[in-house]
Order: C-alpha cells, then structure tokens, then sequence
C-alpha cells in the first residue's frame, strides 16, 4: 500500500501541509546559500518581479495559481504551507522549486541522482484549526525556532514582508500579529494538537 499523502488529490482553492526530505536521510542544505537558493526559487515563481533564465526567456509566473503561506526548512527536510487556487498550482509550483533546486545541489555538490525521498508528500488542511496547529508545526520545527533564520516567522512577526508569501490567510484567524505568536509559543496548546498533526505524519 502506497505511503500516506504520497498519492495527492489536487482540489481547487485549498490549503496543503506540503514536506519532503532528503534521499536516506540526507542533507539537502549543506550551507546557507543553499537555503537562500531554495527560497529564491519560490520568488521566482511568485513574486511580482520578472525573472528571466539564462536564455532571456521569463519564468512562468504562478502568483494567480498559488500561494506559499509559511515554510520552515530544516538541514535534512522542509515543510511548506501552501494554498492553491487553481488545481494544478501546487504541483506546478513544487515540482518546478524541487527539479531545479536538484540540479542546482547535485552541481554543486558533484552528484548524481535523486535527492529527495520521494517527489514531495501533501496532506489536504480542511480547517481553520487544522490550518493554525499545521502553521504553528512548521514553525515549531527547529529547536531554536525563535531565531531560525530559515522559516516564515518573521514574516508573521511583521519584522519582514515580501510579495512571494502571503500571511494573511492564517493571520486572518488571529487579532493580530502578537495573539498568533503567543499562540506558537503555546507549549501546552501546541502537545494536545500535535497527535493530531503526528497521524498525518506518520511515514515522515
């Protein structure tokens, strides 16, 4: 029987706990240029700015098919937020961000073959709740999740902005910017809704 969340159901206007790790195991971000390669890679397909590749050709633009509502990566895996709008946006998206950031690291790193476990694994949000427990799980993911410089939060603490996240479809559950960082900081609130967030991810 195929793993939980490996076969995905794209659905239309729908929020998705998106994740992946590395092949074994393995580390996917070696330094911190790797980080900030992998996030440029989200700009590039979601932000206002036009990008061109080596050919001078414009990469496609996913803005109206998509949205990367928070993200969290970790040296040998990540966790996306993503709301798609159009069916096929999520897929669009992640499989473009993952193939190329492949190529990037296996150039670098002078490798060969895959580097991820699988293509990436989805699990469909169908809650208000279910969406503020999975973008505090995210968040929550490095020890020192308070100055990981790797994760959405700053975006969520208003320290920073950027046109290629949207934080306010969770931030919209919230009185402000101060009740949703208390509540990631909600240590108690946050172990009676991890069982429900560990059966989805059960096989990670």
């Amino acid at each position: 029987m195929p793993a939980k969340n490996r076969i995905k159901i794209y659905v239309p206007e729908a929020f998705y706990h998106v994740y992946n790790r590395g092949l074994d195991k393995q580390l996917i971000f070696i330094d911190n240029t790797d980080y900030s390669v992998f996030l440029s890679l989200f700009k590039r397909y979601l932000a206002n700015e036009t990008v061109k590749d080596p050919s001078r050709r414009t990469y496609e633009k996913l803005a109206n098919e998509v949205e990367l509502l928070a993200y969290c990566l970790i040296p040998n895996h990540f966790h996306l937020l993503i709301y798609q709008i159009d069916s096929m946006g999520m897929p669009k998206l992640v499989q473009r961000v993952l193939t190329s950031y492949s190529m990037y690291f296996n150039k670098k790193y002078k490798r060969t073959g895959p580097l991820f476990q699988d293509t990436y694994r989805a699990s469909q949000i169908s809650s208000d709740e279910y969406l503020q427990h999975v973008s505090r799980y995210i968040h929550l993911n490095p020890k020192n999740w308070r100055h990981w410089d790797f994760s959405s939060l700053r975006y969520y603490q208003g320290s920073q902005k950027a046109d290629w996240i949207n934080v306010s479809r969770v931030l919209r559950i919230f009185r402000n910017n101060k009740e949703y960082l208390e509540f990631v900081a909600d240590y108690e609130d946050y172990k009676r809704s991890i069982d429900e967030i560990k059966y989805e991810l059960a096989d990670h």
